[in-house]
């Protein structure tokens, strides 16, 4: 294991012990799971399809899915995070496979479909990690979901999400991790500043996955805007949520 692939581990396995503490981290209301379902069915290929959910973290997608009828098996590099996940899937009543492991090195079972959520952005060779999961699914599909974030998201978003911390600080809420990734190792993640939509895209044309496709995820944004708990809140808004395709 390198040094920077130890230090991300670390962090995830600090992380893990309050990350399903945050709201955005684990969508709870009726209609956010009901909108999450609709556009990942949509995506995906028809349950009971076999899915890797890679970053998998504690298991919203993974169990959400699962609970969809898919066949799930997820990997994440941090053991804390799969332990809370094994646990959700119990609460849940669903059965999801675990595999420990870095996501440039997913299970070579020939799945139907790669899916990952905001997990791009901490990888340190997001190039190829996308080529690897091809190679779990070679005649499957990809479907990365992402938010614009960052530096990279232009200065509107930057406002929009200072404003919403802002009022986050007001209610005294806890901040969404446990603490801030280091500077250090920021810097030499490709993807560390942001994951612009069309740099994604790029990404995905330029490996074994060919031809790639976006949706804005409209119902999912609309939906989360809906749970906000203020007026306030909800007139800020949400950062836009999307979907790149590949496959």
């Amino acid at each position: 294991m390198t040094a920077i692939t130890d230090q991300i581990r670390s962090y995830w396995d600090r992380d893990a012990i309050t990350y399903d503490d945050s709201h955005g981290h684990w969508p709870r209301t009726a209609l956010e799971l009901a909108a999450w379902g609709s556009a990942l069915s949509r995506l995906l290929p028809p349950s009971p399809a076999r899915v890797l959910d890679v970053g998998a973290g504690t298991g919203f997608l993974s169990i959400l899915l699962a609970k969809h009828g898919y066949d799930m098996t997820a990997l994440d590099l941090s053991p804390a995070m799969l332990e809370r996940l094994r646990d959700n899937a119990r609460r849940a009543g669903v059965e999801v496979t675990t595999r420990e492991g870095d996501a440039s090195d997913p299970p070579p079972e020939g799945f139907d479909a790669v899916v990952e959520r905001h997990v791009l952005w901490t990888l340190p060779d997001p190039t190829a990690a996308v080529e690897a999961w091809r190679r779990a699914a070679p005649d499957g599909r990809l479907l990365l979901l992402e938010s614009l974030w960052g530096a990279s998201a232009g200065r509107g978003e930057q406002l929009r999400r200072a404003v919403h911390s802002s009022l986050r600080r007001l209610r005294r809420e806890h901040p969404d991790h446990h603490a801030e990734y280091d500077p250090r190792l920021r810097e030499q993640l490709p993807l560390g500043g942001g994951t612009p939509p069309e740099t994604l895209v790029s990404l995905v044309e330029s490996s074994a996955w060919g031809v790639a496709r976006i949706e804005r995820l409209r119902d999912v944004e609309w939906a989360t805007r809906r749970a906000l708990p203020s007026v306030a809140d909800r007139f800020v808004g949400v950062a836009p949520r999307f979907a790149v395709i590949g496959g």
